[in-house]
């Protein structure tokens, strides 16, 4: 009958020993390793919790101003979709500084960095606008761009409604956002004026992930129907 022995009856050569003092070093640092990997976890979570508290909390100070009623209904469609609340606080930031500093330290958090071009649509039209106006447009272009690259998917995916069309609220909030800021300036624009000026901004913004976003509707498709690429084949 095969039994089983207990650490007090092993006796170990001298060989055997030092393979079980390497393994046990080994055990030690692979134990210290993970415990840094878990508080570090836990710590990145905790900064997580943190940063989308700091989110919240500044888009609740921003709907409890009735200076900004009119954008409620559109940011509650927004968040319905559920679009990320950075990116609509990225929406916002041109007009509310806190929302503006919220963004500004999940983009420190994040560490991104983009080479961003000056807007064509900046370059190209829109020479009545002071230095100063269009560097505060071109700040905003930059954010929106720079949150976009942190989750294309996740926000993308949020606001298309298909393929080919994003969900007409995100150009509505941009376009009364560009209102509130050129009201800021002294300029009265209406609205309908401003709007195919915040379709290019839009455009700017989300066309450069449009592969992305095929590759991810092309997923979906195959997850949809599974069988669709072999019935092509046969």
């Amino acid at each position: 009958m095969q039994g089983f022995s207990g650490p007090e009856s092993a006796t170990p050569d001298e060989g055997t020993g030092h393979v079980s003092e390497q393994a046990s070093e080994q055990a030690r640092e692979q134990f210290a390793a993970g415990a840094a990997q878990s508080k570090q976890m836990a710590r990145d979570e905790k900064k997580a919790r943190k940063r989308d508290d700091r989110v919240a909390a500044t888009i609740r100070q921003f709907l409890s101003d009735e200076h900004y009623a009119h954008f409620f209904q559109l940011i509650s469609r927004l968040a319905a979709r559920d679009c990320p609340s950075v990116f609509i606080l990225a929406i916002l930031s041109l007009i509310h500084p806190p929302s503006r500093e919220a963004v500004e330290e999940y983009i420190v958090e994040h560490k991104i960095v983009l080479d961003l071009p000056e807007s064509r649509i900046l370059r190209d039209g829109q020479n009545d606008l002071s230095p100063e106006v269009r560097n505060e447009l071109f700040l905003w272009i930059g954010r929106l761009s720079l949150v976009m690259t942190t989750d294309t998917e996740k926000i993308l995916s949020k606001l298309m409604v298909d393929e080919d069309n994003i969900d007409g609220t995100v150009l509505q909030l941009s376009t009364f956002v560009l209102v509130d800021f050129f009201e800021q300036q002294k300029m009265l624009i209406p609205f309908e004026e401003l709007q195919p000026l915040t379709i290019k901004i839009l455009q700017d913004v989300i066309e450069p992930h449009m592969e992305t976003m095929e590759q991810y509707f092309a997923r979906i498709r195959e997850e949809q129907n599974p069988n669709q690429e072999e019935e092509k084949d046969e």
